[in-house]
């Protein structure tokens, strides 16, 4: 055990997380050169294209030291904040982390909410400044920030340029000498984290565990504690580029368990493995299930392909099991499915790759978060849905979900965050200047309100500059209230929202104007009209395309011309009473889109 260190990299999007991992496994001749490539850890096309890392990673490597060897468990972490729980457990798995900040940007806000997750595991912390081979390089002013964030000498600071290979030599023996060993005892009863798994198509779900306590053997018989499943372990191993099968592993190795599971949700991340016949009585601390913060209905654009669109999302959800999803139908989109995201990045992902990896053509509705109901009977009400919202005579109150959300950035732009972050029904916590020029401002405001554009308008407002991290916080009351949208009298399920009751007029009176512009004319007047109840707050009219019945009449009464014009009016009516309107997909993604 004391020559195995498990260790993670953590840093902010775009810092260089994936290359720096490539260059260590270069180092120790991991990969041969023909197995060589950029982002070797990132197995999706999504993930290179992107240049994010979606699903995290794990891989060991061989570390020669003065004649002996050291085996390097590298336990890699999505960087995006919506994968932050997954973040949290790898963290679990290690004994130390490289925290690597970008000598040209600085210290961002996810690198510092990844950072105190690994503090609170009481992680041992190597500080990497990366890229300090650029023109625009500012290392000593960063290493100024990285001292004040961490309180740490100087000199433990690395210099590294993960592109050219500088400093990685020096990295590697960091990781030896400071990250402590895994401790643990192989002659206890068997307490393995889960923390992370995938799916394979021809042995079903593979879990990669870490063993903090005990020793493993293949065929062992184990029992997941929190599903309370039990399988036999046909085989075990470590994970190298390919997975390697081992007869045994004991405390302080990382590797993986395949026993023939079929079911994604029988494997939850964080989860404790024991042996059935003498289990541990402690299981591994920080255990919950995910939940799902941004809900969407996602619809197949042809009807007839319902079915299809089912089986792609089940085949999505045993690669990723943070997705949630039940059917339901709509009176404007028929039949699909409520799907519940851990955040918007995750939403787009799902879309981007029902698109590319089965070719489904869908529909997604204006995304929305949770909500608590309360009735006046005092019952509870989880709605995900605006349709499922109780009618306002039996609603008490509605809780919505609260974050505390982390700005970091030039304090120049300062003032215009503040007045989104307000606009949005934020609330001032507490701004704190890490150097002269950056400030880190922290608000509490509704999850609903950063769902639609915050991201966009806070990257324009700084000029990309500003980095966002949130978690969530809470519940609280909210005086929300539920905007319909009529057409011709009859409510599209599809566009209805839970808003606040200040917003609603100024949106419900965008929002027809927009879907104004966007419906296309019929041969009858459609009326479109934004409601709260029974009440209407704002209405727009699609002028009908008329034939010009009165062109016959050259001169004459003016009689025979309001005849004609009275018989065309009784035939839009009747017209009106039988057509339907078409809302066109383009008129959801407007919607999406308003400010």
């Amino acid at each position: 055990m004391k020559n195995i260190r498990n260790f993670c990299i953590i840093a902010h999007i775009d810092h260089g997380k994936s290359t720096l991992a490539d260059r260590l496994l270069q180092f120790t001749h991991t990969l041969t050169d023909r197995e060589q490539k950029d982002q070797v850890l990132d197995s999706m096309d999504l993930e290179r294209e992107r240049g994010i890392t979606i699903k995290s990673h794990a891989i060991q490597m061989e570390y020669e030291h003065e004649g002996e060897i050291f085996i390097f468990n590298l336990i890699d972490t999505p960087g995006h904040v919506d994968f932050s729980y997954e973040v949290s457990r790898s963290i679990a798995a290690c004994e130390g982390a490289l925290l690597v900040v970008d000598a040209t940007q600085g210290i961002q806000a996810q690198t510092i909410s990844n950072l105190y997750l690994a503090l609170n595991h009481d992680l041992e912390i190597i500080p990497v400044l990366n890229k300090v081979d650029m023109d625009n390089a500012m290392p000593d002013e960063v290493e100024d920030q990285i001292v004040e964030l961490l309180g740490c000498p100087r000199e433990d600071i690395i210099r590294a340029s993960a592109k050219t290979g500088f400093g990685v030599d020096v990295i590697l023996e960091a990781i030896l000498a400071r990250i402590p060993a895994p401790k643990g005892d192989p002659n206890a009863p068997l307490q393995a984290l889960i923390f992370d798994s995938v799916f394979n198509s021809f042995r079903g779900i593979i879990a990669y565990f870490r063993i903090m306590q005990g020793t493993f053997s293949k065929g062992d018989h184990v029992k997941f504690i929190a599903t309370e499943k039990e399988y036999y372990a046909d085989e075990i191993g470590v994970l190298k580029l390919k997975q390697v099968p081992r007869k045994t592993m004991s405390a302080g190795d990382v590797g993986y368990i395949i026993s023939g599971i079929k079911t994604s949700s029988e494997v939850k991340v964080g989860d404790t493995i024991t042996h059935v016949a003498r289990p541990t009585t402690d299981i591994v601390a920080g255990f919950e299930l995910v939940k799902p913060m941004v809900f969407a209905g996602i619809y197949p654009v042809d009807a007839d392909d319902y079915e299809e669109l089912r089986n792609s999302i089940e085949k999505l959800q045993l690669n990723d099991a943070s997705l949630v999803f039940e059917p339901e139908s709509s009176m404007a989109l028929g039949f699909g499915f409520r799907c519940g995201f851990l955040g918007l990045l995750h939403m787009e992902i799902i879309q981007e790759r029902l698109d590319r990896e089965f070719d489904m053509d869908v529909i997604t509705t204006v995304p929305n978060v949770s909500f608590k109901a309360y009735t006046n009977s005092k019952e509870m009400i989880e709605v995900h849905n605006p349709s499922g919202l109780p009618e306002a005579n039996y609603l008490d109150y509605i809780e919505e979900p609260y974050i505390i959300a982390q700005i970091i950035s030039k304090s120049e732009y300062q003032g215009a965050i503040m007045t989104l972050c307000i606009e949005k029904r934020g609330v001032l916590k507490n701004q704190v200047y890490l150097t002269s020029d950056r400030v880190e401002i922290t608000f509490e405001m509704p999850l609903s309100e950063i769902i639609f554009d915050f991201y966009d308008k806070l990257k324009s407002l700084s000029r990309g500059y500003a980095s966002f991290d949130y978690h969530i916080e809470g519940w609280q009351r909210a005086n929300l209230v539920k905007l319909d949208v009529l057409l011709n009298g009859e409510s599209v399920d599809a566009l209805s929202m839970l808003i606040h009751r200040d917003n609603a007029y100024s949106f419900g009176r965008k929002m027809c104007e927009k879907l104004r512009e966007l419906i296309p004319r019929q041969q009858f007047d459609i009326a479109i009209q934004a409601a709260i109840g029974a009440k209407i707050i704002a209405r727009e009219t699609v002028k009908a395309l008329r034939k010009d019945v009165t062109a016959k009449c050259y001169g004459g009464d003016i009689s025979r011309k309001r005849k004609l014009l009275e018989k065309q009016k009784k035939g839009k009516k009747r017209m009106r009473q039988v057509g339907n309107v078409e809302v066109p997909q383009s008129a959801f993604l407007a919607i999406l889109k308003l400010d």
